[in-house]
């Protein structure tokens, strides 16, 4: 053998020997991290999916039982994520109150940054100067007293207007979910919005404005979408295939309520235009204008701010609103007493939707 191929072997065994040593030592080393650092116990994830197989349709019920395994506090993968699952009111307590700063933030996912302008608004925002902006905004304008107060006209003339149209539909089956989402809807648009936002007919809708229907879909489709389980985010390698057709919808989304916000946010700022002298904020939109007009503001409210701002302020009021009439949007078979107070009227039970068969009324 001559003396150039022994000068190679010895160095490709010496190369070896070094791999050897480096990847003896850096597996060392990470024992030695995860025995220290002392993680939840939990159960062993695999490749790729972690612990994604033990989750199931219901994961709060998969996470339950999980914890009687494994404890009141364990950690699972979620693909590439450590998730830590605490399932008992003391360590709750830890958490929520304990160390609220700590946890304030929630996870970065697709949904808060497509339907909710690039993490804008107050429940995607991370925790910092906008999100303490948005508190402070629905506090003062949403759940005062005297914006609740000043608002009470409107709840007036639309519970007579939900009077009136149940009375005009005497004769004919109603599903009862239908007229209070409009019911809610007009009540939300007008108090949140400062007018009713969407046209309920062809013959009325101008080329800005949604239909009833669509500004329904739109809204289920947010809650929908905000709370699905998107591959993408727990494996992000796999973000760009969009397997589930999630992302999407998203940005489908995100265009309707871009267009709808753009048309509510030009009417304002014609109308503050309009009376630049003798202006009064009058709504939520107003308030939000004015801010991001304001060069003091410790936050820039850019476009997608604003937007972000007042699209959660909308759909939070539809929420409050749409809870406070939960036994009428779906009467179960032996509570029909629940909907006859609204009239003298016979409800028809059975199914998934209540309707109430309104006969000619007596005395009205």
């Amino acid at each position: 053998m001559d003396a150039p191929t022994c000068v190679v072997q010895a160095l490709t065994w010496l190369a070896l020997i070094a791999f050897f040593l480096y990847l003896t030592t850096t597996l060392g080393h990470r024992r030695l991290r995860r025995h220290e650092q002392k993680y939840p116990p939990g159960p062993k994830p695999w490749p790729i999916i972690g612990n994604l197989n033990l989750v199931g349709s219901i994961p709060h019920q998969s996470f339950h039982y999980l914890s009687q395994k494994y404890g009141e506090i364990m950690q699972l993968k979620f693909g590439s994520f450590p998730i830590v699952v605490i399932s008992s009111p003391e360590m709750a307590k830890e958490i929520l109150q304990t160390h609220d700063q700590t946890f304030a933030s929630r996870p970065a996912l697709a949904a808060g940054k497509y339907t909710s302008y690039n993490y804008s608004d107050m429940a995607w925002a991370p925790n910092g100067p906008h999100w303490r902006l948005a508190r402070r905004l629905y506090l003062n304008e949403l759940f005062s007293t005297k914006r609740i107060d000043s608002n009470e006209y409107i709840r007036v003339e639309e519970r007579r207007a939900l009077m009136s149209r149940l009375y005009a539909l005497s004769g004919r089956e109603t599903v009862i979910r239908e007229e209070l989402t409009r019911f809610t809807l007009t009540n939300v648009s007008r108090m949140a919005l400062g007018e009713k936002y969407f046209s309920e007919s062809e013959s009325d809708r101008s080329s800005s404005r949604v239909k009833l229907e669509e500004l329904k879909e739109m809204v289920d489709e947010w809650f929908l979408l905000g709370g699905v389980f998107n591959i993408g985010d727990w494996i992000p390698w796999l973000s760009f295939l969009d397997l589930q057709g999630y992302v999407k919808r998203m940005k489908a989304l995100h265009k309707k309520f871009d267009r709808f916000l753009d048309h509510v946010i030009a009417d304002h700022k014609a109308k503050r235009e309009a009376n630049k002298d003798n202006f009064v904020a009058k709504d939520m939109v107003d308030v939000v204008l004015q801010l991001a007009d304001d060069p003091n503001l410790e936050v820039k409210l850019n476009s997608d701010g604003v937007k972000g701002l007042l699209q959660i302020h909308a759909l939070s009021s539809f929420v409050a609103s749409a809870l406070a009439t939960p036994a009428t949007q779906s009467s179960p078979s032996g509570s029909c007493d629940v909907v006859s107070s609204l009239a003298s009227s016979d409800l028809v039970c059975g199914g998934s939707e209540a309707a109430v068969l309104f006969p000619s009324p007596v005395g009205w």
